[in-house]
């Protein structure tokens, strides 16, 4: 509708919220909650129009009656991982699971494509990585790759490399998601092709309780750094209403707090994997435990845990302000 119908349909109401302000947590609520859909419409038809800021001037003024008595969380970081994160994964839940989809395709077309090419595996891998791992086979130690060099120098290289990628990925978004795709098709192909070069050999029950004890977090935060790469692209592609170079910034900004989570999991995968892989005789009861752990944490933070947030009435505006339910 046009903007003075919309104004003259709803001011009545607006200027009652204002005249008549009320100490009742449920009118407060109820009010807040009609403002929120008020402004989600303004900010959609009419993002630069001052009726935009007079609706959001007064939901601020409840959210902060509301809410002024209310003890502060202890901290900004405790904040933004209980709250502010989970809330904004649940906003890209979509581009989470496109990506998440299209990674697993192309791992599904590398061991595809190295079941019906013997060659395949090393055109991916390189020759020099599959004549070693060949000769630890032939030792009894398939995946001594893993024992070799310090524990720390492979922890600092891994997490950095880890990180890099990540890196590569959302910054890969601002190609319109090219460079992000790319990347994800490469390593999708090349987990794919690795993953069934074990099982081929026989050991594709050893590879999963060895390789995934910090693949499961290592691979699970590639799948999420390319879910930033593409938010930043979705915000260049699909501006919606606003201004491309607006809904750029927009994007990029959520992309950025999505990444910058992301380096404490991959600081514990290069920790897995510098320390605790090379030890391949492991229990099995062992390993699966640190596997099964690590994949509760990823399906519980990033998939779970934000659609209960939202459930229970918590909600994250556009603007990155959190909105707690009613007491």
């Amino acid at each position: 509708m046009r903007e003075s119908t919309f104004i003259k349909k709803n001011l009545a109401r607006w200027q009652q919220y204002q005249q008549e302000p009320s100490d009742d947590p449920d009118v407060m609520a109820e009010r807040f909650t009609s403002l929120l859909d008020d402004l989600a419409y303004a900010k959609t038809f009419y993002s630069f129009s001052k009726v935009t800021h007079y609706i959001n001037g007064m939901a601020a003024a409840i959210y902060q009656h509301i809410y002024r008595n209310r003890r502060e969380d202890a901290g900004r970081v405790r904040r933004f991982a209980q709250y502010e994160l989970p809330l904004l994964i649940r906003r890209h839940h979509r581009l989470l699971l496109f990506t998440f989809c299209y990674f697993l395709l192309f791992c599904i077309i590398g061991a595809f494509s190295a079941a019906h090419d013997e060659s395949f595996v090393r055109g991916v891998m390189g020759d020099e990585y599959v004549n070693m791992t060949e000769q630890n086979i032939s030792n009894g130690d398939p995946f001594g790759v893993y024992k070799s060099g310090n524990e720390w120098v492979m922890f600092l290289t891994i997490a950095y490399n880890n990180i890099n990628v990540a890196f590569m990925c959302f910054v890969g978004g601002i190609m319109y998601c090219a460079g992000t795709l790319w990347l994800l098709f490469t390593n999708g192909i090349m987990l794919g092709s690795f993953q069934y070069y074990f099982f081929a050999k026989g050991l594709g029950l050893q590879s999963v309780l060895v390789i995934w004890i910090h693949g499961t977090l290592e691979i699970s935060a590639i799948v999420i750094a390319g879910t930033a790469g593409m938010i930043m692209g979705s915000g260049l592609l699909f501006p919606g209403t606003r201004k491309r170079v607006d809904s750029l910034k927009r994007a990029a900004k959520d992309g950025v707090k999505v990444i910058v989570s992301l380096v404490p999991v991959f600081i514990a995968a290069a920790f897995l994997e510098g320390f605790i892989t090379r030890h391949t005789a492991m229990p099995m009861w062992l390993s699966i435990s640190i596997l099964l752990l690590s994949l509760t944490f990823i399906i519980g933070y990033f998939v779970i845990y934000p659609v209960y947030l939202q459930r229970k009435g918590y909600r994250l505006t556009i603007d990155g302000t959190l909105l707690k339910p009613a007491a």
